[in-house]
């Protein structure tokens, strides 16, 4: 099971990159994109297919961790 902290390295904030956005590691696409994504009814594979440069295995990260964080709060 993943563990919050599993986020470093995939999701990063910098002053220098977007303005301090969240984005993801090695990217400039921002996290909230794939919110976005999922929001409006779209796959994980319409995501990776919209930006390339994020890997897979960093969603996935991304959404169990957001699992784990709701688990914590119910």
């Amino acid at each position: 099971m993943k563990k919050l902290s599993d986020l470093k390295g995939v999701v990063h904030s910098d002053p220098e990159i977007m303005g301090g956005t969240p984005v993801f590691v090695g990217t400039r696409v921002p996290l909230q994109n794939l919110i976005d994504y999922l929001e409006d009814g779209e796959s994980i594979e319409d995501f990776l297919d919209g930006f390339p440069s994020v890997k897979r295995a960093q969603v996935i990260t991304v959404i169990e961790a957001a699992k784990l964080k709701m688990l914590e709060t119910v």
